[in-house]
């Protein structure tokens, strides 16, 4: 048992807003391996993947004002350029949406978030992330370790669920140490500026 505490415990965890989708799946399924794709597009429309992109230069933008406001307002004219560029073309359906965002602890491990239905322990998900430090969505399959009722804490999102990525990739994992890695160097630097 300390072992597989010690294993969990192996790598980061930081608190991040992804796309999320999961399904449930049978044991069959579980046995594939994770996969990630950088055809983001294939997965989602352009205007998520903006959506996506703009979180990521939201965060640098108060940086970036201090040092070059006049730089700053030319890369948000730039910006709103690409937005209208995006709105004109016709909407597709896709597969994450805006209410797909969750905000989600995450770890090369396994990934916790809120739901808004139970999920019984060893169930086993395929979970669909968005991941914006490399703009790639990443398949990966999991099991439920856990799930908490916080209906006190969280009436909307009233279970916390926690999921042990299972069958993945060591490549897939490394994007995710990295993806973790790089979060938390921005929220260092958000906390010190």
């Amino acid at each position: 048992m300390a072992e597989e505490f010690e294993e969990k415990r192996r790598y980061f965890r930081v608190n991040d807003n992804i796309s999320l989708l999961y399904q449930v799946i049978n044991e069959a399924r579980i046995k594939k391996l994770s996969h990630v794709s950088y055809d983001v597009l294939s997965t989602c429309s352009l205007s998520a993947a903006l959506d996506v992109l703009n979180q990521e230069a939201a965060a640098l933008a108060p940086r970036l004002d201090r040092r070059d406001p006049e730089m700053f307002e030319y890369l948000k004219i730039l910006d709103n350029k690409i937005n209208l560029i995006v709105q004109s073309l016709s909407p597709r359906q896709d597969d994450f949406s805006e209410q797909d965002k969750r905000e989600v602890s995450l770890s090369a491990a396994g990934v916790a978030f809120t739901n808004d239905v139970a999920l019984p322990i060893d169930t086993l998900l395929e979970l669909r992330m968005v991941l914006t430090s490399c703009l790639a969505v990443i398949v990966a399959y999991g099991r439920v370790a856990q799930c908490k009722d916080i209906s006190q804490d969280n009436a909307e999102h009233p279970y916390a669920i926690c999921v042990e990525y299972v069958n993945m990739k060591e490549e897939d994992r490394e994007l995710l140490i990295k993806h973790v890695i790089k979060k938390q160097m921005q929220q260092l630097r958000d906390k010190n500026a």
